[in-house]
């Protein structure tokens, strides 16, 4: 740099034209500085990308949510409701749980009192389950089977117990159990109770009688002992409104299918968002 400016004229002209040369090349062929990316724009942008996975996170939290919701609307007293009978210890002494609240006193004590006998004479042990409403698991035939299985997990144990639930608000109710319960039981009597006795007395909101007229009804057949006979409607040309075993057991995963699809939606959308907007960029 010395040389040239101590030199000619015709040197300088060439030392300012390297000059102007290598400025050139440093601002590159646009003639603009290639600038490095710095250290603060990379943060920025590990923000940006973690700001976007959040975003995703909630939608796909909200999702499910919704999509639980959209199969039935989980009212806080239903669930719970249901919760609570599952997740009541095994009953030793009690025989009855009135979770609906509809019984009076003189019912649980002589239901409790004609369970127990029938246990301690016959091995065969008798649950009764009042809900309000099944909103969780809809189909009672599944709910009693869940509640048997989390009360007696060995099976053997649970070969001669069985569980009578009564759904007040649906009128209706389910009746299931282990083998030995339900073959002593017989299917014609549990498809005449949860087709009469439940349907005919919880219409005319006589929840008393429902309980006691079923629990007699059953203990006659554990016994060997002859049925005292379903009530008999009022008015005739009524259609049923209940659900045989073999009905329930036919429509017993449409539930799972539904929650699945509306699962896999729900991981397919925000897939889809985030797609689009990588796409843009």
């Amino acid at each position: 740099m010395t040389t040239c400016l101590l030199g000619a004229p015709t040197s300088l002209l060439g030392c300012s034209h390297q000059r102007v040369r290598t400025r050139s090349a440093a601002f590159g062929v646009a003639g603009r500085r290639q600038v490095p990316v710095s250290r603060q724009q990379l943060v920025c942008q590990a923000q940006k990308d973690s700001t976007l996975i959040q975003g995703l996170r909630q939608n796909l939290t909200a999702t499910l949510a919704a999509a639980v919701l959209s199969v039935g609307s989980l009212s806080g007293v239903a669930v719970a409701s249901e919760f609570d009978v599952i997740n009541t210890s095994t009953p030793s002494l009690n025989y009855l749980i009135d979770d609906a609240g509809v019984l009076n006193k003189t019912t649980k004590k002589s239901v409790n009192d004609r369970l127990y006998k029938l246990e301690t004479e016959t091995g065969y042990r008798l649950e009764v389950v009042t809900v309000r409403k099944l909103e969780f698991e809809t189909d009672g035939f599944a709910f009693g089977d869940k509640v048997l299985a989390r009360w007696y997990p060995d099976k053997a144990e649970a070969d001669k117990k069985g569980i009578l639930i009564v759904v007040t608000t649906g009128k209706d109710g389910a009746i299931t159990g282990g083998p030995a319960f339900i073959q002593k039981v017989g299917d014609s009597m549990i498809d005449s109770v949860i087709g009469d006795n439940i349907p005919i007395l919880t219409e005319q909101e006589k929840f008393n009688e429902t309980i006691t007229s079923s629990v007699k009804r059953l203990e006659s057949s554990l016994t060997g002992q002859k049925d005292p006979g379903a009530p008999q409607r009022a008015a005739e040309g009524k259609s049923r409104t209940y659900k045989t075993r073999a009905e329930t057991d036919k429509s017993r995963n449409v539930f799972s299918t539904i929650v699945l699809v509306l699962l896999g939606i729900s991981v397919v959308v925000p897939m889809l968002q985030y797609w689009g907007y990588t796409s843009k960029e």
